[in-house]
């Protein structure tokens, strides 16, 4: 995870959050055509196209979260890498195959609704909500302060995470996505609880 890279974080995942929120509500915050974006299937193509229950919640909620859920995979291998503690390294690993297999299922989904999947660029996005002094801190930690450090953006990031899968449990309609949200929230929720008891064990 490059600096450069990592950048653009601070503020575009937290503000997409907040127009996550706006939109799921009916509105878009930029004002666009969300036509497109609905579950609504364009006429010309509704015989090809299998009828769905979803709606413009559940189609953010799963782009999104790929985006997010990419970051996060991005600073659990950097933890691996450089972590001093071992269940610092284990809590990475577990983020890293917990959340892989979430992606490739929002991808799955996105598809089958037939609307648009992020493009991943390899160190496109920095984790959301972090500052770029604490990027610059991360980076330039060693030892347990890495770890501190590191386990301190990951819980604001699970944060971020757990109240956009909120947004979905109130906003979204299709069951496969508010089931998946209910699982992004007990599963995070736990991590957060462990991180913030190691956290507080690190000199």
């Amino acid at each position: 995870m490059k600096p450069a890279a990592v950048h653009r974080v601070s503020l575009a995942t937290s503000l997409a959050v907040g127009a996550f929120a706006l939109a799921a509500c009916g509105g878009d915050p930029a004002g666009r055509d969300t036509t497109m974006m609905s579950g609504a299937v364009p006429a010309a193509s509704a015989s090809a196209t299998p009828k769905v229950a979803f709606d413009d919640a559940d189609v953010m909620f799963a782009q999104m979260m790929i985006t997010h859920h990419q970051e996060a995979i991005e600073m659990a291998e950097l933890a691996t890498a450089r972590a001093t503690y071992e269940e610092t390294k284990e809590l990475a690993e577990k983020i890293k195959s917990g959340q892989q297999p979430e992606i490739e299922t929002l991808q799955g989904w996105l598809k089958e609704w037939g609307r648009t999947t992020p493009v991943s660029e390899a160190g496109h996005d920095a984790p959301a909500g972090v500052s770029d002094a604490n990027v610059k801190t991360l980076l330039d930690s060693r030892g347990s302060a890495f770890d501190k450090e590191f386990l301190t953006m990951m819980i604001d990031h699970h944060e971020e995470a757990i109240a956009m899968a909120r947004v979905e449990r109130k906003h979204g309609k299709s069951s496969k996505a508010k089931k998946l949200a209910d699982r992004i929230m007990k599963e995070q929720q736990a991590q957060v609880t462990q991180m913030k008891k190691l956290v507080a064990r690190i000199p």
